[in-house]
């Protein structure tokens, strides 16, 4: 059985719980868990080198040459100015060694909260030729600390999802001529994954996977579907009870529910300390049909 492998972790910059960034270690974590074929990441930061540990490093660029063969798609959540002038970016990216047909960056709701702090937060979308046909892979970083600007932002993934399925209906009409308005494949199935910020039994989880329209496939819970009745393995704070004293799961893999039938497994490795979070797998049986 060919199997399509991908892996969602949100990196912390690529801080390991040694207060070391170290992006090899990323990677070569990655590798040790799967043959990925697409690896979505949360937190990866360029010319940022207040955050601890940084150097100020591209680490965009750095994590596209450390993977040849894959194709990049970063997405800057914050985009400011340095004080020489240059750009400070920070967001969440996708790496695929698949094709990438088109890639969307949607910034999501950022509304006012006077009683937190808080950041802009962005969803990173690639259309992909995956094995079994074209496939929407989805990754974002929701709010931490406020929990209206989190709800506002599951909403509008809600909206995204809803028109990107209506628009794959609209496949036989494309505009097939060769400038900006030509279409370009858009599919109704989509893996969604995010440091979520939110534990299993918050009702956002819930809401992710509420029903959206009798044309929008729904979300699933991949870990749900695999492992009916076992908890979440934790995601973060197994490692680094200094920002975390108790270990919970807020990483999750959502699938729409024409693919809860390819799912194989999914894991969230236990062992890396490479970053506060845990790797999370999921595979998918690869074979065309």
């Amino acid at each position: 059985m060919a199997c399509f492998n991908l892996i969602t972790w949100n990196i912390q910059w690529g801080r390991g719980c040694d207060g070391i960034v170290d992006l090899e270690r990323i990677v070569a974590t990655a590798r040790s868990l799967a043959d990925f074929d697409v690896l979505c990441l949360q937190e990866v930061a360029s010319n940022f080198p207040g955050l601890p540990g940084s150097s100020g490093e591209d680490q965009p660029a750095l994590l596209a040459r450390l993977l040849p063969g894959y194709t990049p798609a970063f997405g800057a959540a914050t985009d400011v100015l340095a004080p020489d002038g240059s750009r400070r970016l920070f967001g969440n990216m996708i790496l695929s060694r698949l094709r990438v047909v088109q890639v969307f960056r949607h910034l999501l709701p950022w509304p006012v909260d006077p009683e937190h702090e808080s950041m802009q937060r962005i969803l990173v979308e690639a259309v992909i030729e995956a094995p079994f046909g074209a496939l929407r892979v989805m990754t974002t970083h929701l709010e931490y600390y406020s929990a209206a600007q989190r709800a506002a932002q599951v909403e509008r993934i809600r909206e995204l999802h809803a028109e990107s399925a209506r628009r794959a209906r609209l496949e036989s009409a494309r505009d097939d001529s060769d400038g900006p308005f030509r279409g370009m494949p858009r599919a109704a199935s989509a893996i969604l994954t995010a440091d979520f910020n939110f534990r299993p039994g918050d009702p956002l989880h819930g809401r992710l996977m509420a029903a959206n329209g009798a044309e929008v496939p729904a979300f699933r819970d991949a870990w749900q579907w695999r492992y009916p009745g076992v908890p979440h393995p934790p995601s973060l704070g197994l490692f680094d009870r200094g920002q975390w004293p108790e270990p919970y799961c807020c990483d999750f893999v959502f699938v729409t529910d024409d693919l809860c039938v390819r799912i194989v497994d999914v894991k969230v490795d236990q062992q890396s300390d490479a970053s506060d979070h845990q790797p999370v797998v999921l595979t998918l049986d690869g074979d065309g049909r």
